[in-house]
């Protein structure tokens, strides 16, 4: 026989180690946008960097401002996988917002870091617009409602 008894426990241990060993022990996490963007900032000083500073340090900006192209807008997401009962749902770990404005010389004026906390203190309208220039047929509504059950929870 290939294993005699005495090394069954053996032979039995070493493949529970070697199946535990390929277990993940941290959660996994999509990350989206410059990672540990509070640090960064926290290194850049108002009124000594300057937008060359700003670049090496985070990198180019994730958008400008479009009325003001000297306000540059950086963002960090990380999300996490919900527990068993949110049926493994993305929850917000990490939601950071950094604003960075210059003046016309290029040198570092103000820098703004919002969190997760500040972000959900603004408040939004919940009226809906209605279009009446794209009216629907029949099939047309009852097609979409059926795509929307499909895809809601």
């Amino acid at each position: 026989m290939f294993f005699i008894k005495k090394y069954h426990t053996l032979f039995c241990s070493i493949l529970v180690l070697i199946i535990l060993n390929a277990c993940q022990l941290q959660e996994p996490n999509k990350n989206h946008g410059i990672l540990f963007l509070k640090n960064r900032s926290d290194q850049l000083q108002l009124n000594s960097s300057n937008k060359n500073d700003v670049v090496k340090l985070i990198g180019q900006p994730h958008t400008k401002s479009i009325s003001d192209v000297e306000t540059w807008m950086y963002f960090e997401r990380v999300l996490k996988k919900g527990k068993y009962h949110q049926l493994g749902k993305n929850i917000v770990k990490v939601n950071n917002v950094l604003m960075i404005s210059f003046d016309k010389y290029g040198i570092l004026k103000d820098k703004s870091f919002f969190d997760k906390n500040d972000l959900e203190k603004i408040a939004f309208s919940k009226e809906i617009t209605e279009n009446n220039l794209s009216t629907r047929s029949f099939a047309e509504k009852f097609l979409q409602s059926i795509k929307k059950k499909m895809y809601d929870k």
